[in-house]
């Protein structure tokens, strides 16, 4: 069984599930036409063709591989009173080359940008009307295809290839194009991109005890709109009274910080409570908490930014000097060793600002960890010596009472269960205690019977022997 095209063949039917119906829901809001018709392709007969080649004839096999499947929705405009003309042509398709998955069990590898033109040319059947292709590959795509994708005039392309750690990869070829019509190929629905976020922030759960989350660092992390990611944040921080979000600087942070008194108020809360509330060093105390872990999470964004500053320029240096090394120039050799000069000096500098940034973290999670022990104990109210004491002595007196009951009890339980016993019963008790007695006393019989039978007989065996030795 290859593995490779059942994976393939469930990619495709994911996408196809999931494009299907935004097309249908974007008939006439978002494609140009006033009347639309709906087909479905596939490429079965180059899938046949290339088994036929290889001489293999097993339709189980045949069922297993992805079958090149497609959408294609044209849309029309009345034209007088029985014509109609066309407007647009949106097709999803997918392309699956069939020979690598019949020659090998291992993973095809990505489409090429020769093969995505010629597939790309196939679909196109219309030259006059705008098309709107969306070509999605289970084994995705080269960097080629991303970088310089190719140019075909009247089609507006969009790369559709999923991701390996969910979800799927969504771009247009075409910065121009809208939004809108780019997210028609995006099979994922908006509860799974929203459970992704969930999950990541339940995975990077540690990074909120010393710092907090990015959410621009998540998008690009997840390939999601940052905008998505906020939302998703404040959706979490919402559901969970500790988890705060910070915009500072256009940047949104997700931090852990104390509850806060009002997020802790229910509408069952009597007015002499809420009052209460209002005066009490609880909520300064969380107050505090909750500066100090925003500007905690503030300066962990900083350090990370720096540190992949850092690692930036390291490369860089790196680069450098392996260029240094192959040049032949002497000239060329001196103005690299003044670049790499200055680079060093600018990591060391760099580093020098994220040792001061990381003493200011540990100085503030100190202080964070200091105030949530103190907010803790007086939450807490721990009882004096006196209350414990007293508590001990009152727990002893209860138990002594319990173990003089459970006595009384117990006593009590085996009389009445006496002298519940009607006379009937206890004659037939009295009977079955004397079979149990005679029984006994007959095996104790057939014992001592035996006994003397066993002596008797080796005794004639001891004289026997003992006349033969005469």
């Amino acid at each position: 069984m290859n593995k490779a095209a059942i994976q393939a063949k469930e990619v495709e039917s994911s996408f196809l599930a999931g494009v299907q119906t935004a097309l249908a829901q974007a008939e006439a809001r978002l494609l140009p036409g006033s009347k639309f018709k709906t087909e479905e392709r596939d490429c079965a007969e180059s899938v046949r063709a290339a088994m036929v080649d290889r001489r293999l004839y097993d339709r189980d096999l045949f069922g297993t591989m992805p079958q090149g499947r497609g959408i294609v929705k044209r849309g029309y405009d009345r034209r007088w009173i029985f014509g109609k003309r066309l407007r647009s042509v949106t097709i999803a398709s997918v392309i699956t080359p069939p020979g690598p998955l019949l020659d090998s069990a291992a993973e095809p590898p990505p489409v090429s940008l020769s093969d995505l033109a010629e597939h790309v040319r196939g679909l196109a059947t219309d030259a006059k009307a705008q098309h709107l292709i969306g070509v999605c590959s289970p084994s995705g795509f080269e960097d080629d295809v991303w970088n310089t994708p190719p140019e075909m005039g009247n089609i507006k392309l969009v790369l559709i290839e999923p991701r390996a750690g969910g979800g799927w990869r969504v771009q247009s070829t075409d910065e121009k194009l809208d939004e809108r019509l780019c997210k028609l190929f995006d099979p994922e629905p908006v509860a799974q991109k929203l459970g992704r976020v969930r999950q990541e922030v339940e995975e990077r759960s540690s990074d909120l005890l010393t710092g907090g989350l990015s959410a621009s660092s998540m998008a690009e992390r997840l390939d999601l709109p940052e905008s998505f990611v906020q939302h998703a944040l404040e959706q979490k921080a919402k559901s969970d009274p500790e988890l705060h979000v910070s915009k500072r600087a256009g940047n949104v942070m997700l931090y852990r910080g104390a509850p806060m008194i009002s997020d802790q108020e229910d509408d069952s809360m009597s007015l002499a409570e809420w009052i209460k509330s209002l005066f009490s060093k609880d909520g300064e105390e969380a107050k505090k908490i909750n500066v100090l872990a925003e500007r905690r999470a503030a300066l962990s964004g900083r350090l990370d930014r720096m540190y992949e500053d850092i690692g930036k320029l390291e490369k860089k240096e790196e680069q450098l000097r392996d260029e240094g090394k192959a040049s032949s120039s002497k000239i060329a050799k001196r103005r690299l060793a003044a670049q790499i000069s200055r680079m060093r000096k600018d990591i060391s500098r760099c580093n020098t600002s994220a040792a001061m940034l990381s003493k200011q973290i540990n100085v503030i999670s100190t202080h964070i960890h200091n105030l949530e022990l103190a907010r803790t104990g007086s939450v807490a109210e721990m009882p004096t010596g006196e209350e414990l004491t007293e508590a001990a002595v009152n727990a002893e007196e209860i138990i002594e009472q319990l173990n003089v009951s459970d006595d009384l009890v117990s006593s009590l339980e085996v009389s009445m269960a006496e002298s519940a016993m009607s006379d009937d019963e206890a004659a037939i008790l009295a009977e079955l205690e004397g079979d149990d007695t005679e029984a006994a006393s007959k095996q104790t019989g057939a014992k001592a019977a035996d006994a003397p039978a066993k002596q008797t007989e080796s005794d004639r065996r001891e004289r026997g022997t003992a006349q033969a030795e005469e």
